[in-house]
């Protein structure tokens, strides 16, 4: 065949500017698109051998093999897989397949900063003009008396179609690297692409580096190859060790060597795992190659916690794997990583709209062939398909759970804390998720149990016939702490009087209770400092007149005229005064602190403590009848500050004064 020119079947000259203008943030992804090709080349042939169409070569491996030079700069990407004709070198290569391809110039044309070409127009081969001035395409079709054809580009819209010398069915891309792009020359450069892009595709890969310095292994002789190059036989010298005969002498005998071994030229191993872990069925997975397959892949060597493996059919197709990650920071700190795949090619990491979000901190792997290759985020938002998926793990997740609580609770009250957050996030933003989860929600209380909602409030699914809504008084309290060592003085004062709590420490915990005290109208939580109950008091005398005289003597030592006392006959002797804060209040303190809204209108919404006095503690009597002693002030500054210690940490500022009254307070006992 002659030399044949043409032009390639676009509406501008300018097309291929654009592409490397417009591609360049993902520049890598060439790789993957080239790959693509090749595996499909080759999935093509072996259906076509399948189908009794074309009989493969005796001892046929399917395979494709990225070659690098770095002294002339160049990627050759071989496969043996269908191949082309001259006419279909035409058909699919001269006609670039995007559409609108006019409408997409003019808009994208004077812009500066939008999303790449892929995802949008599927250019695929051409993605290799992002790092090369020139292309050439060799390739040899399947077809009987078919001829080779050389194809070449050097990135205008013009290219060369003549007749080639390839002698084997297939196709080598070889791409003349331009010199922003030298680094695509280099093996560890392009083996860490293929290992983001193409670690799970359905063909083996191979990577060599042209003139690289050869590698060796040694090996038995027993496990030689046909294929393998011997270097060097390596013979071990037979050895001698003396044995003692039945008449007690010893001779000295001749010992075989165990074992011959030889060196020959290390054996080319593929960069990818053909047969991924998620495409098997969960039955054929050990729970070591779930271990493993999470390091290898989330390079994480802390122990996931569990796993999921999602393997369906119906109504769409999707296979992966879900873990658990082992959590130790703080939950608006995490986010796990999702890498989503279609039919073992790599699409992207941590594209959230696949999974729901209270899902995040998950680590896994999804393959879902029904989604387009080259997708974008801005389609994935707009697809009914991806909320279906979204919606399918979170049903499982789900499943997992509850069925993890009802069979093996040991191991679920083990995991508890670590995902506790997320779950109950999700119990927040999604109804069908609650409706799952609500039930097998744990409660650790004060000694360390943990409890369902109705071990702690039996008759919480009785139905009310009367429909009517249960009044305040009538709801079954819940009392909780945020942080035991803190509020350790209430939580004695608790235990002391038979009654327990749960502990509530992590910042999601605030919208959680609001929420379950809104679909659960039979409860409602309070933290254990809200409020002194009657079951901690004891009878005595009337503490109307104290009360009023107290609070003035502590507002004037304090300078605060607005300061809440009272004074109550407190079962602990022990206990001089503790501060008690609104619920109301300090719920909405903590809900603007969760949403980024602290220093707005602090002084508005902030918390009102109120200074409950003992008046069965020595401290407070001595404080009643020595109102106007001099130096009493200081004592009533001192018992708020302790009470408020209990509590809540002090303002540097405030600690700073109670370290230095304190101090005095201990010199002048010793004068």
């Amino acid at each position: 065949m002659a030399v044949k020119h043409g032009n390639l079947s676009i509406h501008s000259e300018n097309i291929f500017p654009i592409i490397k203008k417009w591609m360049y943030s993902d520049q890598d992804i060439f790789v993957r698109e080239l790959i693509s090709n090749a595996c499909d080349a080759i999935t093509k042939l072996k259906k076509l051998s399948v189908a009794g169409e074309y009989e493969l070569p005796e001892g046929y491996k399917p395979k494709i093999e990225v070659v690098l030079d770095d002294k002339e700069k160049t990627m050759k990407i071989i496969d043996n897989g269908i191949g082309m004709t001259a006419e279909e070198v035409e058909e699919y290569i001269t006609q670039i397949a995007f559409s609108g391809a006019t409408e997409f110039l003019e808009k994208y044309k004077d812009k500066a900063d939008e999303d790449q070409i892929i995802g949008h127009f599927g250019l695929g081969f051409y993605s290799a003009f992002m790092v090369a001035d020139e292309v050439h395409i060799d390739s040899l079709s399947y077809k009987e008396g078919s001829k080779a054809v050389h194809w070449t580009c050097d990135g205008s819209t013009q290219y060369e179609l003549e007749d080639g010398d390839k002698d084997t069915v297939g196709t080598v891309i070889t791409l003349y690297l331009n010199e922003n792009c030298y680094e695509y020359s280099n093996l560890y450069r392009v083996n860490d692409v293929l290992e983001k892009y193409c670690s799970f595709m359905p063909v083996e890969i191979y990577s060599s580096q042209v003139n690289a310095e050869p590698q060796y292994e040694t090996i038995d002789e027993s496990e030689l190859k046909d294929t393998d190059t011997v270097i060097e036989h390596i013979h071990e010298d037979a050895k001698t060790e003396e044995k003692e005969k039945e008449d007690g002498t010893k001779e000295t005998v001749e010992v075989s060597p165990e074992k011959n071994q030889v060196k020959i030229l290390k054996r080319p191993v593929p960069v990818n795992d053909t047969h991924p872990l998620w495409a098997k069925h969960p039955n054929e997975c050990t729970e070591e190659e779930y271990r493993d397959f999470y390091r290898k892949v989330f390079r994480d060597y802390k122990e996931p916690l569990f796993w999921i493996h999602l393997n369906m059919d119906y109504p769409f197709n999707l296979k992966g794997i879900l873990y658990f990650p082992r959590i130790n920071t703080e939950y608006e700190s995490i986010e796990g990583t999702i890498k989503l795949y279609n039919n073992q090619v790599f699409i992207a990491d941590n594209i959230k709209e696949v999974i729901p979000e209270y899902l995040l901190l998950l680590k896994g792997v999804i393959d879902c062939p029904d989604l387009p290759l080259n997708v974008s985020r801005s389609a994935l938002q707009n697809d009914g398909f991806v909320t279906k998926i979204s919606d399918y793990i979170s049903k499982k997740v789900a499943d997992k759970l509850s069925g993890m609580c009802k069979t093996d609770r040991e191991n679920y009250e083990k995991y508890w804390d670590d995902i506790s957050p997320f779950i109950k996030f999700g119990c927040i933003r999604d109804t069908k998720f609650a409706e799952k989860m609500m039930d097998y929600i744990l409660y650790k209380n004060l000694d360390g149990k943990y409890l369902t909602l109705k071990d702690m409030v039996p008759d919480i699914d009785e139905k009310d016939d009367k429909k009517e809504e249960i009044k305040e008084e009538d709801k079954h309290i819940i009392y909780y702490v945020t942080d035991p060592v803190q509020q350790g003085q209430y939580i004695n004062m608790f235990k002391e009087q038979g009654k327990d709590a749960v502990i509530l420490r992590h910042n999601i915990d605030t919208s959680f209770i609001t929420h379950v005290e809104r679909t659960t109208d039979k409860v409602k939580f309070q933290r254990i400092d809200a409020e002194i109950s009657e079951d901690m008091k004891g009878e005595g005398e009337d503490l109307t007149e104290i009360s009023s005289t107290l609070q003035e003597v502590f507002r004037k030592a304090l300078s605060n005229d607005n300061l809440q006392v009272t004074v109550a006959n407190l079962k602990n002797e022990k206990t001089a005064a503790v501060i008690t804060v609104s619920e109301e209040e300090r719920r909405m303190q903590d809900m603007m602190k969760m949403y980024g809204m602290a220093g707005m209108n602090d002084a508005m919404f902030a918390p009102k403590p109120a200074l409950v006095l003992n008046n069965n503690h020595p401290l407070i009597k001595y404080i009643a009848e020595n109102k106007d002693k001099d130096g009493i002030d200081v004592v009533c500054k001192q018992v708020y500050d302790l009470a408020l210690i209990a509590n809540q940490p002090l303002s540097a500022e405030a600690m700073s004064e109670f370290i230095e009254r304190s101090q005095d307070i201990l010199l002048n006992s010793i004068k």
